[in-house]
C-alpha cells in the first residue's frame, strides 16, 4: 500500500489523494515530519513512499499511480489521448499556477511579501484569463458533456478541478464561465470529489 506524506489540506496532497480515490486504491497518509526531509530535496509535499521507492512532484505521483494501478483509467494508453491529458496537467502546473500565485499569496495567505496592489490586480487578471482558456476548451467539448482532455474523466480533470476550486474560493472578482461551472458540477459525481476537492480548503 502506498504511503503519501503531507497534510490533507495541501492542494497538491489532495490531488494525489483524489487520484487514489478515483482508482479505488487504498493509501496511508502521514503528516510531514523533519525526518522526512531526506526524501525530497525541496522539502515539500506530497512525497510517495512505496516499499523502497520514493517519488515527489504531485503530478508525477498522479501519473505513476495511474500507470501502476489504473489499467488505462485516468491516463490512457493510446499516445495521442495520453498526450492530451498530460498537456493539460503540465499547463496546470506551469502556466495556470504561475498566474495565480501572487494573488493567492496576498488574498488568502496574507503574505507580507505579496501586498503590492498592482501585482495583485495583475495576478487576478491573469488568473481569470487562464480560467477563460479552460472555459474555451470545455466549450469545444460541450456537445458531448466530455471532460477536459476527451470523452473520459482523467488526471487532467483532477488537477484542474483542484485549481478551479481554489479559484472559486479566493476572495476576488471573477467572470462567469458557464462551461467551467457546468464541468465543475459534473466533477461532483466523481469518487473522491467531496473529500478531496470540494472540502472547503483553498
Amino acid at each position: 500500500m502506498p504511503t503519501i506524506i503531507g497534510k490533507a489540506t495541501s492542494i497538491n496532497v489532495r490531488k494525489v489523494l483524489w487520484t487514489c480515490a478515483a482508482l479505488g486504491l487504498p493509501v496511508e497518509r502521514e503528516e510531514w515530519q523533519e525526518q522526512y526531509a531526506t526524501l525530497n530535496p525541496n522539502r515539500m509535499v506530497p512525497v510517495l513512499v512505496e516499499d523502497e521507492f520514493v517519488l515527489w512532484e504531485s503530478n508525477t505521483i498522479c501519473r505513476y499511480l495511474a500507470n501502476r494501478y489504473g489499467k488505462g483509467a485516468l491516463l490512457p494508453f493510446e499516445a495521442r489521448e495520453r498526450a492530451a491529458v498530460e498537456q493539460w496537467m503540465d499547463w496546470q502546473a506551469t502556466e495556470l499556477n504561475t498566474a495565480w500565485r501572487y494573488a493567492f499569496m496576498a488574498l488568502v495567505r496574507a503574505s507580507p511579501a505579496h501586498q503590492d496592489p498592482a501585482q495583485v490586480a495583475a495576478s487576478v487578471a491573469a488568473w481569470n484569463r487562464h480560467i477563460g482558456i479552460l472555459d474555451a476548451q470545455l466549450a469545444q467539448q460541450a456537445q458531448t458533456d466530455a471532460w477536459v482532455a476527451g470523452a473520459e474523466f482523467s488526471l487532467a480533470d483532477i488537477v484542474l478541478g483542484l485549481s478551479v476550486n481554489r479559484w472559486k474560493m479566493t476572495p476576488m472578482d471573477r467572470p462567469t464561465y458557464p462551461h467551467v461551472d457546468a464541468w465543475y458540477e459534473r466533477l461532483a459525481t466523481q469518487p473522491g470529489f467531496k473529500e478531496h476537492c470540494a472540502n472547503g480548503t483553498p
